[in-house]
């Protein structure tokens, strides 16, 4: 039955590529399509653009409980070029390194701990030599982009799905995606990926499935209903869910969000997002998953600056599973320091305050204030039980040189209230600096 159901939902997504295609050939039928320039082979190559960028970062991370403080000089160098289309083809590719100048830190390489470095924080950029990026694009039919081969893919906030673009090893999917905005005001993304080089480096079998539309109301406003399909028996959060490394995680995710600024005059506007989520059991996952996700916020801007305030939750179910992230770009959620990657079983109650600006037109300043609740209690070190994990406060601060020069410091600090009594589950007193300088061509 479960079988079934994967069969069922690739045949929906086959469907759906279809009649959007099929629409996209009536709209190119019924105009005059501007034909696209006659390109050689050569100068398809000539008329590229360049996927190319450096990036050094020095990270250091005091974490209580570890007896040293991690220190992390990295360099990641991504190098890659995007062809012109030629008779509506286009190819990319980009390799990627990164190297290691000073290794104070477990990388968590292939996602286990480094050898010998049990005293340090852990920084989760490992060195590596790969293939980032390697696809081929079609858009022969109007409005209309596929592609297939290893590719990122950042959705929305990148909540559910996005390439963890902060880390020196992205994460990228194996597989294949249509983009088609033949309706108006209107786009749809659908993907079938069979593979994911994780930040670790380490690869993960399985399968996604998704499906993605997006509504625009006004250029700033829009909505977006999804639909995310998991079938990964044991993906990255295995290792940590009470659910138990052997349990299949494969689940589904539908939801709906809303998200917007809306214009008070020529110097305010209003900031606005309200989504809703639910998981469950999907394929032959465990049917303990079952939770949902929400997501309330108000805020305004004036001129070059913003504040908001927003709530966050990912429930928990009896405290035996909570909502999962796994795919998604998490550094950017619940803090930076990164305590929250994974999911707590008692799931996560975050109320945070947002504010940011421009004082000058080539700097930018973002500063967070979160105060993380669980969701259900868990018992606390010592006797008895709390649901206060801490707070933290999160700024950052980047000056573009130049139009090709970037130079960003940020900073974590997390604090510690109610500790947990399992110690694999403590989220101790934390503190992260990041000093970033990027060169893109």
């Amino acid at each position: 039955m479960q079988t079934n159901m994967r069969f069922k939902m690739r045949q929906v997504t086959l469907s759906l590529l279809a009649v959007l295609a099929s629409s996209a050939f009536s709209a190119q039928a019924a105009e005059e399509v501007e034909a696209l320039p006659d390109y050689t082979l050569l100068d398809a190559i000539k008329g590229g653009k360049s996927m190319t960028n450096f990036r050094l970062r020095y990270e250091h991370v005091d974490q209580e409980g570890k007896p040293e403080d991690a220190r992390a000089l990295t360099l990641r160098s991504l190098v890659g070029w995007q062809t012109a289309p030629f008779h509506n083809f286009s190819v990319g590719i980009q390799i990627i390194n990164v190297a290691e100048l000073e290794n104070r830190y477990d990388d968590r390489r292939l996602g286990d701990p480094e050898k010998g470095m049990g005293d340090y924080p852990i920084v989760v950029d490992p060195h590596d030599t790969d293939i980032n990026q390697l696809y081929v694009d079609w858009t022969g039919i109007k409005n209309t982009r596929f592609r297939l081969g290893r590719q990122q893919v950042n959705l929305d906030n990148v909540r559910f799905i996005g390439d963890i673009g902060f880390r020196q090893v992205m994460q990228v999917f194996d597989g294949y995606s249509m983009l088609n905005k033949s309706l108006p005001n209107t786009e749809v993304y659908l993907a079938h990926l069979e593979r994911v080089k994780q930040i670790s480096t380490r690869l993960q079998e399985g399968e996604l499935e998704i499906v993605n539309a997006k509504y625009r109301l006004s250029p700033s406003e829009s909505v977006t209903g999804y639909g995310y399909f998991s079938n990964f028996e044991t993906p990255t959060i295995a290792k940590t869910s009470v659910l138990g490394p052997g349990t299949d995680q494969s689940n589904k995710t539908l939801g709906l969000r809303l998200d917007g600024t809306r214009k008070i005059n020529d110097e305010w506007r209003w900031l606005y997002t309200a989504e809703y989520a639910k998981q469950t059991d999907y394929s032959d996952g465990d049917d303990r998953i079952d939770a949902h996700y929400s997501r309330a916020g108000i805020g305004a801007g004036y001129k070059a600056w913003f504040a908001r305030i927003d709530h966050e939750s990912l429930s928990s179910n009896d405290s035996e599973y909570a909502f999962q992230t796994p795919f998604g770009t998490n550094h950017l959620f619940q803090g930076w320091a990164d305590h929250f990657l994974i999911t707590p079983a008692q799931g996560i109650k975050d109320t945070f305050i947002t504010v940011g600006g421009k004082p000058l037109p080539a700097l930018t300043l973002h500063a967070e204030y979160h105060i993380i609740n669980a969701d259900e209690d868990f018992a606390k070190f010592g006797g008895g039980f709390g649901d206060k994990f801490g707070q933290e406060f999160d700024f950052a601060a980047a000056y573009n040189v130049n139009s090709k020069f970037l130079v960003k410091a940020e900073y974590a600090n997390f604090k510690e209230d109610d500790r947990v009594a399992n110690p694999l589950g403590r989220k101790s007193d934390i503190e992260k600096v990041w000093l970033t300088a990027m060169y893109t061509f």
